[in-house]
């Protein structure tokens, strides 16, 4: 018997995607699938289109939950986790659109590999233009990990992707190790994915494409303010705790070596959404008050030349560092 895979998808604002999302959910090849609407107080009309939606092609294992209040995606995502009944969840964002076979092929790979998270290789596509590239690439050559040290090794070395969607996740995993997406903060998809790779043992790596994420002028990577820049902070310490934490010597070097991968990649992302110098200087300041690498970690070969660089950029007077980006960044 086919085990059943809980569809969880955050509704929000979305009336003008959501039905290309449903209709690529409907028509997946798997038959024992679950989904979860949770309509998180759109102001639009998302919640009355995943009704008629619903309503129009009698889906019975289909379920709409409306929430009193606008609460985030991470409240909507737990929501979801805690209402499903299937062996499996997968999050799929209201914006986007998953292949025929996508659960089909997941499954089918988990089930084989009995691993408790199932990544797969997401394609991004303009909107305004039908462009498609692999603007987020999984990097590991693996197949299949079945070891929690080699799997932060992976994660920590950026070979690992951090988004939640695409990813077919045993539900008494998550259940079990309490995984929940923290609420209140964007970018949350971050740290749940760290605190994940913390924990997870076994991790089968599907390399074709299987999700299509839309690029379009209300997409978040094109609306990124403040707010943003202020949670990557609050994740960066959230990483650092636990850096602070770990007891294992070798667990301890990957953390930071994410950490400050992690720095030097929201800080270009930050720039990117605003070209604002004082936000920019503002996160580079906060970011200082993060873990360095030490003098001991700068003569380690456990270390690359690369996170070696990265480090020492972090740490440079604020407006001699940002006149040093800005310089890498324009040249």
């Amino acid at each position: 018997m086919n085990p059943l895979v809980s569809i969880i998808i955050p509704v929000y604002n979305c009336e003008d995607f959501l039905e290309r999302c449903l209709e690529s959910i409907r028509n997946q090849t798997y038959p024992e699938i679950e989904v979860l609407l949770v309509n998180d107080k759109s102001l639009d009309k998302s919640g009355e289109i995943a009704e008629n939606y619903i309503e129009k092609y009698q889906l019975k294992n289909w379920k709409i939950i409306h929430l009193e209040e606008n609460l985030g995606s991470s409240v909507a995502r737990n929501i979801g986790i805690d209402r499903t009944t299937g062996k499996y969840i997968f999050f799929v964002d209201s914006d986007d659109t998953i292949t025929p076979d996508c659960i089909e092929t997941l499954v089918e790979i988990s089930e084989k590999t009995g691993a408790e998270m199932t990544i797969s290789q997401l394609e991004c596509e303009k909107a305004t233009t039908g462009e498609k590239s692999i603007c987020i690439k999984i990097k590991t050559s693996y197949e299949l990990l079945t070891d929690n040290a080699k799997i932060f090794e992976e994660f920590a070395a950026g070979n690992l992707v951090t988004y939640p969607v695409n990813k077919l996740i045993k539900t008494e995993f998550l259940k079990e190790n309490n995984l929940y997406f923290k609420p209140g903060i964007y970018a949350q998809d971050e740290l749940w994915t760290f605190q994940c790779m913390l924990k997870m043992s076994t991790i089968a790596i599907h390399h074709g494409i299987t999700y299509t994420y839309f690029l379009h002028d209300k997409s978040v990577i094109h609306n990124r303010k403040k707010k943003h820049f202020d949670d990557w902070f609050t994740i960066g310490k959230a990483v650092d705790e636990a850096f602070q934490k770990e007891k294992n010597y070798r667990r301890k070097e990957q953390i930071l070596q994410y950490l400050t991968a992690y720095k030097s990649l929201t800080l270009l992302m930050n720039w990117r959404a605003q070209k604002d110098e004082n936000l920019w200087k503002e996160s580079y300041s906060n970011y200082k008050k993060l873990s360095k690498l030490s003098p001991k970690n700068y003569f380690s070969k456990d270390f690359t030349v690369q996170t070696k660089k990265a480090d020492l950029f972090t740490r440079l007077p604020t407006e001699f560092g940002f006149r040093f980006f800005k310089w890498r960044y324009e040249r």
